[in-house]
């Protein structure tokens, strides 16, 4: 199995991730005033060893769609001027999944779940997932008549 998530969840309620290989992520809990540690990324699992800890991690043996929502892609926009934003598999448009799936240094994980997306998404298109300016809009095709679905 392989990694998807690498996460835990500190008893004041804040989940800390570890999304790269080196992003040391800490948290000093709230509550307890202990801190918290994740590392690793997707890579292996490095973590704080507190009883009150609660273990977030996800593997790929999860349903695709778990998979969707929780494996995230770093995007500095369409200009690749924006500030770096992570979006699910599941947020992004299929043009841009199309893009990164073309990519050759995309990680297996995320390439065969993004693949997984735009197969899913072809064998659903009665209904496309558009987005415009960051609103995501269900648009139902023309039907047969040639009148519009309802928005």
């Amino acid at each position: 199995m392989k990694l998807i998530r690498n996460a835990l969840q500190t008893p004041d309620g804040t989940i800390i991730e570890s999304k790269n290989r080196h992003d040391y992520v800490t948290h000093k809990d709230a509550l307890t005033g202990k801190t918290y540690v994740v590392d690793g990324g997707l890579d292996y699992v490095r973590r704080s060893v507190h009883a009150d800890q609660i273990d977030m991690c996800l593997y790929d043996n999860e349903p695709h769609k778990v998979q969707s929502e929780v494996l995230t892609w770093g995007t500095y926009g369409k200009d690749g001027k924006q500030p770096l934003q992570y979006k699910t598999i599941a947020e992004m448009d299929t043009a841009h999944l199309e893009a990164v799936v073309e990519m050759s240094n995309v990680s297996l994980i995320l390439h065969e779940c993004m693949s997984n997306e735009l197969k899913l998404r072809k064998e659903t298109s009665n209904t496309s997932l558009y987005v415009d300016e960051n609103v995501y809009m269900k648009i139902k095709k023309m039907s047969p008549t040639g009148s519009k679905g309802e928005l």
